[in-house]
């Protein structure tokens, strides 16, 4: 949990937040419906939720968990409400791609992005979103939501070895042995991203940034470096950037003891994003 501030303290030592953060609302229950199951919602908010629902996600969803849950949400939705009208825009949490639409896994209580791409698209601000997931780990839980929404499409390329065992097929999925580095990671990534922004042509992309394929993650597998993770992130910014495609940034994730670090490479991606809104 300590990378969350060590990410606040990065972009404020950058100057990347001169105006301070905007704070979103936490989510409703029926925007939280639009992806999970209410019963979920429910148990969630009334911190009712089964005890092996709870090992899943490996969290006890006490209030605070709930209240953190319903706000990474929010924060998501508002941050591409930003993209929307700006072009680019970063949330400082999110990317709970391990949340299925009948509960939650793997540290994700709601899917964020889920919930914002079926937001936006049901009150019609977008027609269609492409979902770029590069965290180390499969979008098991986004593709399993969005899996009936055609205009909904997602990317998840991920290491192929790692969690979660049992793969949900995304509308795309790009699987990477152990030990990948920078320049074949990037090779991949160039392949499949400007390939798909043009296939689908998107009104938004969601961008999982996920700082998890660095080869001193805890629960990574790939070996990539900082300087391949700012490689990564700018070109994928660079790339919606060039064709005029708005782009909202999630973290993702990032696990290990250095927290400092973690922030620090977290706060890449919104780096990558004040340099092309520079132009």
């Amino acid at each position: 949990m300590g990378k969350y501030g060590a990410l606040r303290r990065a972009l404020e030592a950058e100057g990347l937040v001169p105006d301070g953060f905007v704070r979103p609302d936490p989510a409703d229950p029926e925007v939280l419906a639009l992806a999970h199951d209410p019963a979920y919602v429910e148990a969630v908010l009334t911190q009712s939720v089964a005890k092996d629902v709870e090992r899943r996600i490996g969290l006890p969803i006490d209030a605070g968990v709930a209240r953190r849950a319903r706000s990474s949400v929010g924060g998501t939705l508002l941050a591409a409400r930003l993209a929307l009208e700006h072009g680019l825009s970063g949330s400082t949490a999110g990317g709970s791609h391990h949340a299925r639409r009948d509960g939650g896994a793997g540290f994700c209580v709601f899917n964020d992005v889920a919930v914002a791409a079926l937001a936006l698209l049901r009150e019609g601000a977008i027609a269609r979103a492409l979902v770029v997931d590069l965290d180390v780990h499969q979008g098991d839980g986004t593709a399993d939501i969005l899996a009936d929404v055609p205009d909904l499409v997602t990317l998840s390329v991920h290491a192929e070895k790692n969690y979660p065992v049992r793969k949900v097929p995304s509308d795309r999925d790009v699987p990477l042995p152990d030990g990948l580095g920078d320049d074949a990671y990037l090779e991949t990534i160039a392949e499949h991203v400007p390939d798909l922004l043009d296939r689908v042509a998107p009104d938004l992309v969601f961008f999982n940034a996920g700082v998890d394929p660095h080869g001193d993650d805890r629960l990574g597998r790939l070996a990539l470096t900082d300087e391949g993770l700012w490689r990564r992130d700018r070109f994928v910014v660079g790339e919606a950037r060039r064709r005029a495609i708005p782009l909202v940034a999630v973290i993702g994730g990032g696990y290990g003891e250095d927290a400092e670090a973690i922030g620090r490479r977290h706060a890449l991606v919104f780096r990558a994003m004040a340099e092309a809104a520079r132009g």
